[in-house]
């Protein structure tokens, strides 16, 4: 079995602020740090500091080329990577005293996939192969459909939220994992217990893993059900607390552990990275993890 992911590489542009710039309003940053990030390479980073064997697949543009060094220093493959002459993908990042943060997202190469790109990448890849997939790409309908009719697996983080999501063909995911506020977009309740009821009715053949920030996380199948309260700590800097969560239950989840330990472990790998400053750099690795375990 191969694990690819296709997604978003970007350059994260983090400023810290006393609080979130309003409407009119000039503010003064305290910091600057700049960083690798998508939410597709913080994924593929914390499968990889997880434990799993994954490739990335997506652009890098001309401002954008030290991301290709930041997937090999953490283990991604980088075989599928494609790099162009255009503008790379890129976030600026506000984060203030609390840990809290707002994301504006620029698409850059993120958004100038082609049909024949995805078609060459995915040849490399067959039935049983899981695919892990976001909404930070385009062609998001064409991944799904041409990974499903070579029987992959696939694993959809249906982040951001907007039409191209609700324009693919959703019933051929097999693992869903996403926040309160896209599972309201997708069910048109807020209630987490009628999201899961919703989404099971709307595609019985998938799983589904609801993160609801402070107050945890649901895994959902149709007859399983398992709850993971959250490991509290002192948030720093929140960015990249989903996609480390999404990294560690998917690797949990493809070495054969209980629903159970696979949201226990996500949980305990997103908390030590919130307690971090920065995306892909506070993602722990697979032994942090391992030692936090053994202290709760």
């Amino acid at each position: 079995m191969k694990v690819l992911n296709y997604g978003s590489l970007n350059v994260d542009y983090v400023y810290q602020v006393p609080h979130m710039v309003t409407a009119g309003e000039t503010l003064l940053s305290s910091k600057l740090n700049v960083f690798s990030g998508g939410k597709g390479l913080n994924q593929s980073i914390a499968l990889a500091k997880a434990g799993v064997a994954v490739d990335h697949a997506g652009m890098i543009g001309s401002d954008g080329r030290f991301l290709l060094d930041e997937c090999t220093r953490y283990g991604v493959g980088t075989n599928f990577l494609k790099k162009t002459d255009e503008k790379n993908g890129h976030t600026i990042i506000q984060v203030d005293e609390t840990g809290q943060n707002c994301i504006l997202l620029y698409g850059g190469t993120n958004q100038m996939q082609t049909k024949e790109y995805i078609d060459d990448v995915l040849s490399h890849f067959s039935g049983g192969d899981v695919l892990v997939l976001q909404n930070e790409v385009n062609l998001l309908d064409y991944l799904i459909d041409r990974a499903s009719e070579l029987g992959m697996r696939i694993i959809l983080n249906p982040s951001p939220m907007n039409d191209s999501v609700l324009s693919c063909a959703l019933e051929k995911v097999d693992l869903f994992l996403l926040n309160e506020i896209e599972g309201e977009q997708l069910t048109g309740t807020d209630d987490p217990e009628q999201i899961l009821n919703r989404l099971h009715e709307k595609y019985p053949a998938a799983s589904f893993v609801l993160t609801l920030g402070s107050r945890g996380a649901w895994y959902y199948d149709g007859t399983k059900k398992a709850f993971q309260d959250i490991f509290p700590v002192k948030a720093v800097d929140t960015t990249a607390a989903g996609d480390t969560f999404t990294g560690y239950f998917i690797a949990a989840m493809l070495d054969g552990m209980a629903v159970e330990d696979c949201l226990k472990r996500a949980a305990l790998a997103s908390s030590i990275a919130v307690s971090r400053a920065g995306a892909a750099p506070s993602i722990p690795s697979k032994e942090e993890v391992e030692e936090a375990l053994k202290r709760i």
